[in-house]
């Protein structure tokens, strides 16, 4: 139905959207007005799965049940009915996949996370294989005698834990049925959305948006489409993918027999290039950090996808119509989980202390945090580890050297811990600014569609919509923190390979 438009039988128009974020810990929805003002909300914890050592698996039905459950909860709250919905939009987790039977629609496993790390043994094997170094070499001068960008990323190429390409690979190396399946063209790979979708629309919708495919790994991002030599490589068959589409777009409405009533499905985005796009970040050169379950660093690149040589990622932003925006990225696994570890082991009750304890110290003592995750390096064995403790000691030294650790791994910081927000605004010399609103993967859903429902105009709307709660400034010197910095690189190199 078109924004504002009167229902037949006097329903009341549709003034508002939905952005739900699937996160890695919570999944969110929020029902928004016109003016980007919270009206309803609703959060449920996502439950992961450890099956096995390094295996992290989320089980489809109770995501789907959250999914559902958040979506009729928030706009019960908002005291709204479902056809006063104009769009919704939803933000996820990016290269968390299932594959499932196309007939049946009966998964053959449970999502394979983003964090498992049953591919490693295999991602090790392939980086140091001979047959990546000749690919190396080929498209070294490849790039050297066309100039082609686009074949610069393949000349570095490395395989990590988080993409999807291995774990996938490992599903038709391990799952017979999956194999069987799709040798009969009868297997469905999605990413969290891609099965939403097909779940709202009761199979009748099998697609997903250039966000999600580029964060797979699988997908080629200079020619939009689906890798084959990458496919072609690692055994994976070309007919299990879906089919790609514009994020903000109509995709069709969720069956009227889930919400009791068709909601257009109006945007499909992965979470960070959501949050990107809920922070406004339209024009090249604009940064967006988050931090959550992982920290991201963005950069929108514009029209100019951007290969780098220094563990940065490109990536498809967003596609609405003829618009295509790409972005780079770095990014380091699990720092939500490091804050929530420490508080588990008692070094402190809140979160809220954190940037009081760190404060309340001139430095960490010498102490060193190193979380056992990925950090500035491809290395899934990297172990978690305290260095040089002293009998001095004590919570505050640790818990500084935790919030240091997390500014040292990237140009980030935590939203709300403004003992974060300053060394990172000192460590790279620019002001940042904190949203009021910190849910932006969800806002940014929301907005994506909102436009393609015509509840918003434009972008230019959307960036009068916008509200900063706070602005740091640089305030010392990075040479300042070059000493703490050195020592923290050097406990890093000591937990490599464990």
């Amino acid at each position: 139905m078109p924004c504002g438009q009167q229902e037949s039988g006097g329903a009341a128009p549709a003034r508002y959207v939905l952005g739900v974020d699937v996160g890695s810990t919570v999944v969110k929805c929020h029902v928004y007005d016109r003016a980007a003002a919270v009206r309803g909300s609703s959060c449920r914890k996502v439950e992961s799965l450890y099956p096995h050592p390094g295996w992290v698996e989320l089980d489809p039905e109770v995501l789907w049940s959250q999914f559902v459950g958040v979506i009729k909860e928030a706009v019960q709250a908002a005291g709204l009915h479902m056809r006063q919905i104009a769009g919704l939009g939803i933000s996820t987790q990016r290269a968390t996949f299932i594959t499932w039977h196309k007939r049946t629609g009966k998964p053959f496993h449970n999502f394979i996370s983003w964090q498992d790390l049953r591919s490693a043994e295999l991602v090790n094997s392939w980086n140091k294989s001979l047959l990546l170094k000749v690919i190396h070499v080929i498209f070294t001068v490849l790039h050297f005698l066309t100039g082609n960008d686009r074949y610069l990323a393949p000349s570095f190429l490395t395989f990590s834990t988080q993409q999807t390409s291995m774990k996938l690979s490992w599903v038709f190396k391990n799952i017979h049925e999956a194999e069987e399946a799709a040798k009969k063209n009868n297997c469905c790979f999605g990413t969290v959305d891609t099965w939403l979708l097909y779940r709202l629309t009761k199979g009748s919708v099998y697609a997903t948006d250039y966000s999600n495919a580029s964060a797979t790994g699988i997908f080629e991002p200079f020619t939009k489409c689906w890798n084959p030599t990458l496919c072609s490589l690692l055994s994976i068959p070309m007919s299990i993918y879906p089919s790609v589409k514009d994020t903000s777009f109509n995709f069709g409405s969720a069956d009227s027999e889930i919400f009791g009533a068709p909601i257009p499905i109006m945007a499909i985005v992965a979470d960070q290039q959501s949050a990107m796009f809920g922070e406004c970040c339209f024009h090249p050169g604009d940064v967006k950090l988050t931090m959550g379950t992982g920290g991201f660093w963005n950069v929108n690149t514009g029209g100019h996808l951007f290969a780098s040589q220094s563990g940065l990622y490109p990536l498809i932003g967003w596609k609405i119509g003829e618009e295509v925006v790409y972005l780079t990225e770095g990014c380091m696994s699990d720092i939500g989980t490091t804050i929530k570890w420490a508080q588990d082991i008692n070094l402190f009750t809140n979160v809220d202390e954190t940037a009081k304890m760190a404060r309340s110290i001139v430095d960490s003592q010498g102490v060193c945090f190193v979380p056992g995750f990925k950090v500035s390096v491809n290395d899934p064995y990297l172990c978690a580890s305290f260095m040089g403790l002293k009998p001095s000691t004590t919570r505050n030294h640790l818990v500084r050297a935790i919030l240091e650790s997390i500014a040292f791994r990237a140009d980030g910081g935590v939203s709300n811990n403004s003992f974060v927000m300053q060394m990172t605004s000192d460590l790279i010399n620019k002001k940042i600014e904190k949203p009021a609103n910190a849910d932006m993967s969800s806002l940014g859903a929301a907005f994506l569609a909102g436009l393609a429902s015509g509840f918003w105009t434009d972008k230019e709307q959307l960036k009068k919509l916008r509200q900063i709660e706070a602005v740091f400034e640089p305030e010392k010197d990075l040479e300042e923190y070059r000493p703490a910095m050195d020592t923290w690189l050097q406990a890093t190199k000591h937990s490599l390979h464990w």
